[in-house]
């Protein structure tokens, strides 16, 4: 695992413990040689997480999209910066330059593409480790959910387990590390459910 993809707030969010958790992630990446990949912002969750891993000598490629980079939110600092037409082409690009996936706490634009990239594995369009860093219970609700639906029958409980979570750094990257992939097709046979 050379390369992680981030998806995290341009928000800080109200808790301090969040940015904590950021600069944490950050650390443990550029200590163990991981790449990250990110949306190329200077604000919230990605400007943390960005300075972290630049301030512990780590490298960071950011990938943003040219209306983005034209409103100045875009981080100067970095080795890398991908400038795209667009979010979907964004999106495609941290997915092809990523070995995995981690969503940090954040809104609208990070539960898209924690649903996107799974949405993707389930159709497998790739088998790369996707997680939560589940930062003070942040995702409690939205694991609830996924549950719910595999108990309401619009997930099988294989593809349910694409999801890999933990609170701390460590603890999440090792069980990335040593995730395989659910071997199962995406539709459901209806007489199982």
């Amino acid at each position: 695992m050379k390369s992680i993809c981030v998806f995290c707030g341009a928000n800080s969010g109200k808790a301090k413990s969040f940015g904590e958790a950021a600069i944490k992630l950050g650390q443990y990446m550029a200590q163990n040689e991981i790449k990250l990949v990110y949306g190329a912002g200077n604000i919230g969750m990605m400007g943390i997480i960005a300075d972290a891993v630049l301030e512990a000598h780590g490298y960071v490629i950011g990938v943003i999209p040219d209306f983005l980079k034209a409103k100045e939110v875009c981080h100067t600092g970095l080795q890398e910066l991908l400038v795209t037409a667009n979010m979907h082409q964004r999106k495609e690009i941290m997915a092809d330059r990523s070995d995995a996936f981690i969503a940090m706490p954040g809104g609208y634009g990070t539960l898209d593409e924690l649903a996107e990239i799974l949405t993707w594995a389930q159709l497998g369009l790739h088998s790369k480790p996707i997680g939560l860093l589940n930062v003070n219970g942040y995702f409690d609700s939205l694991i609830r959910f996924f549950d719910d639906m595999v108990e309401k029958g619009f997930l099988h409980p294989k593809n349910r387990h694409m999801v890999i979570t933990d609170s701390q750094p460590e603890g999440l990257i090792a069980k990335m590390k040593a995730y395989t992939p659910p071997d199962v097709e995406k539709w459901l046979d209806r007489s199982k459910l």
